[in-house]
């Protein structure tokens, strides 16, 4: 007759007919495979790093001429004090800030049509958004430039600006789209019964649970404008009016063998990205959410 031996909790794992040691064997090998994925991560995040980590490292060391030894500050005072980073910085964060806010903005309403709306004209509207994603934005440039050349929006950070907001908006609308559908209507419902209007329950209710959605959104917006140089390089001709992207490319142009410069210049472009995800990474959160449907 076949029997199982259930010996007690701290004498020893459970015994079966053969006398193994079916679960500390599996368990075992259950952790020299959480071991090995994890060691294949690391290797592969410390090949994926070494770049960045040159970049740092070369930003910080003494250039040819410098007479300063060990890690130093100099390459980022002298990137500042004789060339326009300065000024490209500025215009970077300028155009990249007003497409994140404006994104966002038209994004977050267009996205609560898509995910609350059930009608024919969203449908072919959800449609059109995603054939407009589809298409790479180069096959647009030349038609825009020539559009912007007579609207005086060429050589403008404006025009730049507007270029950005158009190119983010169809990836941004499905990003909070998605968001919005794993909010339950149920709570907008009760928001609903309580007198509050629909665009009342979208902003109280809809919004202030989309907290991790939105500020996805806006992470894609800034590194898709903050990153630009396809565009930047066919709309804009004044060194003044250069983004950051740009001011990387036509100071190494001018100083190629100046590697410790422009790996300093490198770094201010690589900060405000690092900073952002540093801030903004303790507020993406999905909890929360379920706990507003207790006892329903």
């Amino acid at each position: 007759m076949s029997a199982v031996l259930h010996a007690h909790p701290e004498s020893g794992p459970t015994l079966g007919i053969d006398g193994g040691k079916r679960p500390r064997v599996l368990s075992e090998a259950g952790q020299r495979g959480r071991w090995w994925r994890f060691a294949a991560i690391l290797i592969i995040t410390g090949i994926v790093l070494v770049p960045i980590m040159v970049t740092v490292l070369l930003a910080f060391t003494p250039g040819p001429n410098s007479t300063a030894t060990g890690l130093t500050f100099e390459n980022l005072s002298n990137v500042f004090s004789k060339t326009l980073a300065a000024t490209w910085l500025k215009n970077s964060l300028i155009t990249t800030l007003s497409t994140v806010v404006v994104s966002v903005a038209v994004a977050a309403p267009a996205g609560y049509v898509l995910s609350r709306g059930r009608s024919k004209a969203v449908s072919g509207y959800s449609l059109l958004l995603f054939v407009m994603q589809s298409l790479p934005i180069i096959t647009s440039v030349v038609p825009l430039f020539i559009l912007f050349a007579g609207m005086g929006l060429v050589d403008n950070l404006l025009g730049l600006t507007i270029i950005y907001v158009g190119s983010t908006m169809t990836v941004a609308t499905w990003m909070m789209a998605a968001y919005f559908d794993s909010i339950p209507i149920s709570l907008e419902e009760a928001s609903w019964i309580d007198g509050c209007s629909v665009f009342g329950s979208f902003t109280k209710v809809v919004l202030r649970n989309s907290l991790p959605g939105v500020l996805s959104t806006a992470i894609f917006a800034f590194l898709l404008a903050w990153n630009d140089y396809l565009v930047a390089i066919v709309f804009l001709r004044s060194n003044e009016i250069f983004t950051l992207p740009m001011g990387v490319q036509s100071f190494f142009q001018q100083n190629a063998t100046d590697w410790t410069s422009v790996m300093a210049l490198a770094v201010v472009m690589m900060l405000p990205p690092v900073i952002v995800f540093a801030t903004l990474n303790k507020y993406f959160s999905v909890g929360g959410i379920g706990g507003s449907l207790a006892g329903r």
